[in-house]
């Protein structure tokens, strides 16, 4: 058998996984949560459409890339809540355990290359970075604003959390961060966020 092509193939396979690390957030005109390969999905389709609306030029490929892959950790170290302040320090090792072993699956050329995108992710120093950042914390908003704020209800988060949490889409798009500051007053005035 063809190793290059076999350790290619394992790792696909382990990205069957991300299909079942389920999120906070809801679907639209579903009872059920979103998981991690929707939610990569729909990044990188964001990715496509608001390239635009990034405050600098960016490789927009380089972006699709970098979110496709910036979750493929969670396989091993799962999700963690954004709002969960406690426990962010630690799922940064489970995740970087995560992205060696994952990444190492592959061949050598590929498994350094989404290793760096993901190293790069998670940095946020690099303008497509900032940019996938962005997109990564505006499509909770907008599912959440959309949905009616079901998981900010459910989990009892507040307004100046989500603000503070999400922040960093400023610094990739600050036109995305003020629409998305606009539908926050909205949920805060409909109920759907407390202040």
């Amino acid at each position: 058998m063809d190793e290059r092509l076999a350790r290619q193939i394992a790792f696909i396979l382990q990205l069957d996984q991300l299909k079942g690390v389920l999120r906070r957030t809801r679907v639209l005109h579903e009872p059920r949560r979103e998981n991690s390969a929707e939610h990569s999905w729909q990044l990188a389709v964001m990715a496509l459409l608001l390239a635009e609306h990034a405050d600098e030029p960016v490789d927009t490929e380089r972006v699709v890339r970098m979110v496709l892959l910036h979750d493929v950790v969670e396989i091993d170290a799962g999700d963690t809540f954004v709002y969960a302040e406690g426990e962010r320090e630690r799922q940064k090792a489970r995740e970087q355990e995560a992205a060696d072993r994952l990444f190492g699956l592959l061949p050598d050329d590929q498994g350094d290359l989404f290793h760096g995108l993901w190293v790069e992710f998670e940095a946020g120093e690099t303008a497509e970075a900032r940019f996938a950042r962005a997109l990564d914390r505006a499509m909770p908003v907008l599912l959440n604003y959309h949905g009616r704020g079901h998981a900010w209800r459910q989990h009892g988060v507040r307004a100046a959390q989500v603000r503070a949490v999400n922040s960093v889409i400023g610094r990739g798009s600050a036109r995305l961060w003020a629409y998305l500051q606009e539908l926050l007053d909205d949920a805060v005035a409909r109920g759907w966020l407390a202040e």
